[in-house]
């Protein structure tokens, strides 16, 4: 300290001087309470961000909800099958006579009448099986005029001879005689008519053989197929060789392979549609004819063939085709619809239950509603009851957590989700 400076003044400045820590102990205080600050700081924030993730995001997240309005429209539960069409009748023409072909004026496509002649065969050898037949029957025919004339003069010699022995003119021998010829003279007669009844059937048989050797249509259609060409020698020995085959193509069939899973479900009568590869937005519609008993077994695949009937009037429908059919098991016009995951199934303990849907009302609210259901197709469901057009459901759109039975909103109790007097609700049409 300055000696120079006066006592009083020492003694003024001294109260009023600072106090004054050494530099190195400052700094380190000041970063002490700045670190403390901080972490409590930021476990106040830890805190609040997890009672914000349970209390707030957690719900949310588990199920997220939209609304769409009640809709009036179609719907339909079906059956699908694949297919392939054939013809509702279908002939394939024959040759009974073996021979060399020398005509067949048809072609596949080509369309013809009933009776129309389609082929025919050599009948050389026919004309002159039935030729010789012919002079057959005219010989037996010389024969009989014969063999009648002689019965006529056995006749008139028996009578002449019975009117003679009265006066004993004859004796009896010869009378007895002439009765003998009578009787063989009937006979020959009887025996020369019997063979004539056998050569006119063998005359028929003979016509009927050589009328073979012309093939005509058996029915109205279209040729579907040929086996055979001109000049090809054709055998009938054992079997009826197949020429043509003829198919009536103003009526089709379509034949289903149906599930042994969806068979049961498929009757008589019922109402049935189908599409073709390439005219998917085309329907043909039609009923069941037959269900057939025997099934079709195909690597271990059990399906059940379905028949029923098309008419073809345009020629659209081809031999062959494949088929998409769908079976209409049940079906409303201009109905209710909401989305099947809008319908939620509550069942109580004693298995009894409704379906029920949750219902924005236009303040916003949402109220759970018990309605009558309809038919169904896993999209939408049929509203019989408890809606109208154009209210607004709801449809949870995640999926509730492995606790979640129901969606918030459905009344516990009866009718309510479980905790409410044990009652299980599943979210969707049929439980």
């Amino acid at each position: 300290m300055n000696s120079s400076l006066a006592p009083e003044t020492l003694e003024r400045a001294e109260p009023v001087a600072p106090l004054v820590l050494p530099k190195g102990l400052r700094p380190k205080r000041k970063r002490r309470r700045l670190l403390i600050g901080l972490v409590l700081l930021l476990a106040v924030a830890a805190g609040a961000y997890a009672v914000w993730r349970t209390q707030f995001a957690a719900t949310p997240a588990a199920v997220q909800l939209t609304t769409q309005a009640v809709t009036t429209g179609d719907i339909e539960v079906t059956v699908t099958a694949a297919g392939t069409l054939e013809a509702r009748t279908s002939v394939e023409v024959g040759a009974q006579v073996s021979g060399i072909l020398e005509s067949l004026d048809v072609e596949i496509g080509a369309v013809v009448e009933a009776g129309a002649l389609l082929a025919e065969i050599d009948d050389a050898l026919y004309e002159a099986a039935l030729e010789a037949d012919r002079a057959g029957y005219a010989n037996l025919e010389a024969q009989l005029e014969e063999r009648q004339a002689q019965l006529t003069l056995a006749r008139q010699d028996l009578a002449r001879q019975q009117s003679l022995r009265p006066d004993n003119v004859v004796s009896q021998s010869t009378l007895e005689s002439a009765e003998a010829a009578l009787v063989s003279a009937e006979s020959g007669v009887k025996s020369i008519e019997a063979q004539m009844r056998e050569a006119e059937s063998r005359l028929a048989s003979d016509e009927a053989t050589l009328g073979y050797t012309r093939i005509y249509a058996p029915i109205a259609g279209t040729i579907v197929d040929r086996s055979v060409v001109e000049g090809q020698t054709i055998s009938a020995n054992n079997s009826a060789p197949t020429l043509l085959t003829i198919a009536d193509l103003s009526t089709m069939t379509v034949r289903a392979e149906v599930s042994e899973a969806d068979i049961a479900r498929i009757t008589p009568g019922m109402e049935v549609y189908f599409t073709l590869l390439g005219s998917e937005t085309r329907r043909w519609t039609a009923t069941v004819r037959q269900v057939l008993p025997t099934p079709e077994v195909s690597d271990g695949v059990v399906l059940y063939p379905v028949l029923f009937d098309v008419a073809n009037d345009d020629g659209r429908l081809m031999i062959g085709m494949s088929a998409q059919v769908f079976f209409v098991v049940a079906s409303a016009k201009d109905t209710l619809l909401v989305p099947s995951a809008a319908v939620a199934t509550v069942r109580g303990p004693n298995g009894q239950g409704g379906s029920v849907v949750r219902v924005e009302g236009a303040d916003g609210t949402v109220t759970p509603r018990p309605v009558e259901v309809g038919i169904t197709d896993r999209v939408s469901t049929e509203i019989v009851s408890g809606l109208s057009a154009g209210e607004k459901v709801v449809i949870p759109t995640a999926a509730p957590t492995a606790n979640a039975s129901a969606p918030s909103g459905f009344p516990a109790g009866p009718g309510g989700p479980p905790g409410g007097g044990g009652i299980r609700i599943q979210m969707g049409p049929g439980g």
